[in-house]
C-alpha cells in the first residue's frame, strides 16, 4: 500500500513536473543526486542492516549506531559543500555547484533521524512504515508541485526534497518512543562493522553500477540528456524499484528469523520469487508495448526521444528485480559477501560496455551496457542461491521460466490489438 502510494504520487510529480520543467532541470539535480548519493554510498556503516539480522536485545546498540550515523552526516555535508565547485567542473554545468550545496542540507536532517525506527522493520510493523514515509513523500510532492508552478525552475526538485526530509526527521521522534544519546563504544562498532564492512562494500558497488551510467551520460553527453535519461530511467524501472523495495524490506527481517531452517527459508523464497517475477515480467512488457504511449501521455512531445531508452531499461528492471529477491537471502545467512563478490563482476562488464556503447548509441548504448551487466550478474546471483539454499536447478528455472513465457503471452496480444 505503501508504494503504490508513494508511485502513484511519484508518477503524478513527474507528470506535472515533466511538463513545467526542462529536461535540464532534471540534469541538474541528477548531478546533485549523484555526488550526494555518492558520499552516504561510499561511506555507509551498514549498522542499521545489521541490528535487522541480529538476534535478541540490540537496544544496547542504538546509541552507538545513531552517534555514527550523526558524525557522518555532518562530515559528509562538508564534504560534499567544499566539493561542489569540482563536481560542477567535472560536469562543465557550473550552475550544478549552488543546487549540490542546499541539497546537502538532507544530509543533516537525514543523519538525525531516531534511530528507533529500526524496530518497525526488525518486528515487521509495516503499517509504521507506510505512516513515517508517506508523511515525508507527501511532503516532497506538495513542496515541489507548489515551487514548480510558481518558479518553474530545478529548485522545485531541490526544495521538495529538503522538505520531506525535515518531515521524515520530524515523524521519527513522534512516532518511537526512543530518545538517542550521543555515545560510542569501540567493542560495539568493531561487532557492528564486522556485518556492516560487507554491506559498504554492496552499497558502494549498488552506486557505481546504477549511477555509473548517469556519471557517463554527464560527462560526455551533458546535462539535458541526463535529463532524458534518467526520467526514462524512473519510469522504466518501477518493476525493480516497486517490487524489490516491497519485496527487500519485508524478506530480509522474515528471512532472518528463518535462517536457522534451509529448508523453510528455500520455500519461502521460491515463493517469493515466482510473486516477483511475475510482476517484474508483466509490468516491463506493458512499459516496452505501449513505451511511446505512455511517454506522450505522460510527459508530453518533447520527451518522445527517450522510447527507445524506455525499452531497453525496462528489460534491464525485469532482471534486477529478480536479482533484487535474491540479495535478502545472503544478507539474512549472515553472507552478504557473495552478493558483493558478483556486485563487482556486474561493475566491470559495465565498465567495459557503457562508454564505447554511450559515445556511439548514446543514452540507449547506456541502457544497452547496463542491460548486459546485470544479465551476466544475475546469473552469478542464481548460481549463488542455488548453492546456498539447496535448491534444484528445475526449481529454481521453474519459478522464472513461467513468468518470461506470460510476458511474452501479453506482448503478442498487446501487439496485435494495437
Amino acid at each position: 500500500s505503501l508504494r503504490m502510494t508513494d508511485r502513484a504520487l511519484s508518477l503524478s510529480n513527474i507528470v506535472v513536473l515533466g511538463r513545467i520543467l526542462d529536461p535540464n532541470d532534471f540534469g541538474l539535480m541528477g548531478i546533485a543526486l549523484i555526488t550526494l548519493v555518492a558520499l552516504q554510498r561510499f561511506t555507509i556503516s551498514g549498522f542499521n542492516a545489521a541490528l535487522i539480522q541480529k538476534t535478541g536485545n540490540i537496544e544496547s546498540y542504538l546509541n552507538v549506531t545513531w552517534t555514527v550515523e550523526v558524525v557522518r552526516g555532518i562530515i559528509l555535508y562538508l564534504l560534499l559543500f567544499i566539493s561542489s565547485p569540482y563536481v560542477a567542473l567535472f560536469f562543465k554545468t557550473p550552475d550544478a555547484r549552488l543546487v549540490i550545496q542546499v541539497i546537502g542540507i538532507s544530509l543533516l536532517l537525514h543523519s538525525f533521524t531516531n534511530i528507533g525506527i529500526i524496530y518497525f522493520q526488525k518486528e515487521l510493523k509495516f503499517n509504521k512504515i507506510f505512516i513515517y514515509q508517506l508523511c515525508g513523500t507527501l511532503a516532497d510532492f506538495t513542496t515541489a508541485i507548489t515551487v514548480a508552478l510558481i518558479y518553474k525552475n530545478v529548485w522545485a526538485l531541490v526544495f521538495g526534497k529538503l522538505a520531506g526530509k525535515f518531515v521524515s526527521l520530524v515523524m521519527s521522534y513522534l512516532m518511537h518512543s526512543y530518545r538517542p544519546r550521543l555515545g560510542i563504544d569501540l567493542e560495539k562498532v568493531k561487532e557492528l562493522f564486522s556485518f556492516g564492512k560487507w554491506i559498504l562494500g554492496s552499497m558502494i558497488l549498488f552506486f557505481l553500477i546504477s549511477h555509473g551510467g548517469d556519471i557517463v551520460i554527464g560527462k560526455i553527453l551533458g546535462a539535458t540528456m541526463l535529463g532524458f535519461y534518467q526520467i526514462a530511467y524512473r519510469i522504466s524501472n518501477i518493476s525493480v524499484t516497486e517490487i524489490t523495495s516491497v519485496v527487500s524490506k519485508v524478506t530480509y527481517p522474515a528471512y532472518s528469523k528463518l535462517q536457522g531452517s534451509t529448508i523453510k527459508l528455500k520455500n519461502a523464497f521460491l515463493k517469493v520469487l515466482q510473486v516477483s517475477a511475475f510482476f517484474s515480467f508483466t509490468t516491463a512488457v506493458f512499459i516496452i508495448s505501449l513505451a511511446e504511449d505512455i511517454t506522450v501521455i505522460i510527459l508530453g512531445e518533447k520527451w518522445i526521444s527517450i522510447v527507445p531508452t524506455l525499452k531497453v531499461l525496462a528489460i534491464s528492471g525485469a532482471v534486477k528485480s529478480i536479482r533484487g529477491t535474491m540479495v535478502s537471502v545472503f544478507k539474512s545467512i549472515g553472507k552478504p559477501k557473495i552478493a558483493t563478490k558478483w556486485d563487482i563482476v556486474d561493475l566491470l562488464f559495465l565498465c567495459v560496455f557503457v562508454y564505447p556503447l554511450s559515445v556511439k548509441y548514446g543514452i540507449v548504448g547506456t541502457s544497452y551496457a547496463i542491460l548486459l551487466s546485470s544479465l551476466i550478474s544475475t546469473i552469478g546471483y542464481s548460481s549463488g542461491i542455488i548453492q546456498e539454499l539447496k535448491c534444484k536447478f528445475t526449481q529454481f528455472g521453474k519459478m522464472i521460466l513461467f513468468p518470461v513465457i506470460n510476458g511474452l503471452v501479453i506482448v503478442l496480444l498487446l501487439t496485435f490489438f494495437k
